[in-house]
This record gives structure tokens, sequence and C-alpha cells, in this order.
């Protein structure tokens, strides 16, 4: 039987706590940059942001990497916090979908259904 050792608590909420603090830093860079870019306008809903509501706005990355963060702004987008949310949850409904073979000249959204749940009803109809 393995022996079971207990985690290091500490530990770990210095880690947390680091990893917390440098995403922090890195977000504050470029939200404050794309800020300074762009019109404090959601572009998705088009509802304007300023004062106290300007934190409601976030910074969206395109490419869905925070890691990129070009000086020009050109991966970042300013969304309202609810379109945000909107764009990463269509993300992963995306990632979840199983993948479809493609053939030679296929469209993917040609797709046609083959199960019919009424194929028998016309009979059992008829029997009454």
């Amino acid at each position: 039987m393995p022996k079971r050792t207990t985690p290091d608590h500490s530990r770990l909420d210095r880690v947390i706590a680091e990893a917390r603090r440098h995403s922090d830093e890195r977000a504050a860079t470029y939200r404050e940059r794309a800020l300074q870019l762009f019109p404090w306008i959601c572009g998705r809903c088009g509802r304007e942001f300023s004062g106290a509501r300007l934190r409601e706005l976030t910074v969206h990355h395109k490419d869905h990497n925070h890691d990129n963060n070009p000086p020009d702004g050109s991966n970042w987008e300013l969304l309202c916090l609810y379109c945000h949310d909107n764009e990463h949850m269509r993300l992963l409904e995306q990632q979840a979908q199983p993948k479809q073979p493609q053939t030679a000249g296929s469209d993917r959204h040609s797709a046609t259904a083959t199960h019919n749940p009424f194929a028998g009803l016309q009979a059992l109809l008829d029997k009454k």
C-alpha cells in the first residue's frame, strides 16, 4: 500500500499567490495599453463604458493566447464581461463537438440527418 503524504499547504499557497500575481501583472500591462489604444466600447454589443463601469470592459485575446500581447494591440479587442464570457463559451462548445471526417469536396455544413424518428408512424396509424 503506497504511503500517503500530506500536501505542503504553505508551498501550494505560495505557488498560487505567485501565479495570480504574475497573471495580474501581465493583465495590467496589456489592459492599460488596450484602454489607451481602443475606444471604451464593447466590440460585440456596442455598449459604451466610462467611470466606475470601465471595470466591466475586458481585453479579449483574439487568438486565445494570453501571452500574445503585441504592442499595437492587433490580438486584442475590448469586450464587456457578458460578451467576453459568451466568446469563451462558444470556443469551449466548438472544442467539445466531435470532429467530422471531411471527404474531398464536402462542405461541413451540408451534413444531412439520416435518422427518421417517425418512420413507422404511418403504419401504426393505419392499424387503427
